[in-house]
């Protein structure tokens, strides 16, 4: 690889994107890798989702297509080159399509590959795709993507089956094992020492979007459950957001005002990153009941601050937990969840921190892939089952 061009995402101070290029940026420099950050336009500052609930509608595609009008510039000027990545970080990017047509058209050697980093896509019966009826249209586009990309990459094994089962054909697709991550830099957002686990409140704390695909009302079901029985120790709920709260489903809205007003869960909501740290360096356990989230950058987050993490043992979940029994609970089973909690409540879990050291390898091992060292992260095989009882590590 001569150089490395680097697509990424626009920032939103909700959203893990306001560190991903800090993060990348760190591998690239730390590895002496040529790169450069094509950039993309932002349709205004306050780095807000105002429409949509993973990224802003409007501003996604904006910063997007600015994004590869400025990469096709580059291309015709010859300073990409056939020997470069193109590096997306999203698979979709409007105006992608923009590179077969050029690429089919000009001299082969002046091709970069091109990779993508698949998040989540239609193969995913439970994203915000689908919530939006979108699927028609966006499973044709990722056909589209799936003929021409010169690497896919996927966050886990059970994405590439996905991936496999929906007809994706693409012969290089990839199990990164992770997402992006810089457990460094989200380390050092807190001054000092963590807090020792004893000194923490007795705090859960849950910091998914509160959107039906992360099932809030279990969550709440669980809150409602623990405050019933007083056998139990006293604990303080709570729900990060690092905006205003918002949710896909009004119900879930009129539930969390009521367990507001009834004493059950605290909302910190409009939260700065650092904001959110420090209440993460002040809780014992950070708690996960979605149907999707494929990883997860709040279990490294929590991971790297010292609280316990607590998550279903579904879809990504496994894999990122190493298959570790007592981290994981039975997928909506209250009981399971409830006992685990109990024991995660005391004492830091002894493998503390190596969730988040794997995947802080995450963009290394992105580049490895784009380097031509990652056969070991290669999916093309029919047998693509056989990877899902590996500890990776």
């Amino acid at each position: 690889m001569r150089k490395l061009w680097y697509m990424g995402l626009e920032p939103y101070k909700a959203r893990y994107t306001l560190q991903l290029q800090d993060w990348s940026e760190a591998v690239f420099q730390r590895r002496g890798i040529d790169y450069a950050i094509v950039p993309g336009e932002t349709l205004s500052n306050d780095q807000a989702i105002v429409t949509g609930q993973v990224l802003d509608a409007h501003g996604r595609t904006y910063f997007g297509m600015s994004q590869l009008m400025n990469l096709v510039k580059l291309m015709k000027a010859g300073e990409v080159t056939g020997e470069d990545v193109v590096f997306f970080e999203d698979m979709f990017q409007p105006g992608l399509e923009s590179l077969p047509y050029i690429m089919q058209q000009c001299d082969p050697a002046m091709n970069p590959k091109i990779a993508v980093r698949c998040l989540a896509q239609t193969i995913d019966p439970d994203d915000f795709v689908h919530v939006w009826g979108m699927q028609k249209w966006m499973g044709l586009y990722e056909k589209m993507v799936d003929s021409f990309a010169d690497m896919i990459l996927a966050s886990n094994e059970e994405m590439v089956m996905h991936m496999r089962v929906a007809g994706w054909e693409n012969p290089n697709i990839y199990n990164i094992s992770g997402l992006a991550f810089g457990k460094q830099e989200v380390r050092g957002r807190i001054a000092g020492e963590l807090r020792p686990f004893g000194e923490r409140t007795m705090r859960v704390g849950f910091a998914a979007r509160w959107d039906q695909e992360k099932q809030p009302d279990f969550f709440m079901d669980l809150i409602e459950a623990w405050h019933a029985d007083s056998s139990l120790p006293k604990v303080e709920f709570c729900l990060y957001s690092g905006s205003k709260l918002k949710s896909n489903n009004d119900s879930y809205m009129a539930r969390t005002r009521k367990l507001q007003q009834e004493g059950k869960l605290v909302v910190h909501e409009d939260l700065e990153k650092n904001q959110y740290y420090e209440l993460l360096n002040d809780t014992r356990v950070l708690f996960n009941c979605a149907l999707q989230d494929w990883v997860s950058n709040t279990v490294s987050e929590g991971d790297t601050l010292g609280s316990n993490v607590l998550y279903p043992a579904y879809r990504s979940f496994p894999e990122t937990f190493s298959n570790d029994p007592e981290r994981l609970y039975i997928p909506w089973s209250m009981q399971d969840a409830m006992n685990k909690l109990k024991i995660l409540l005391n004492k830091p879990h002894r493998d503390q921190g190596k969730i988040s050291d794997w995947t802080d390898g995450t963009i290394d091992r992105c580049v490895d892939i784009m380097e031509g060292k990652g056969q070991q992260w290669l999916r093309n095989s029919v047998d693509y089952r056989k990877h899902t009882n590996e500890s990776k590590y």
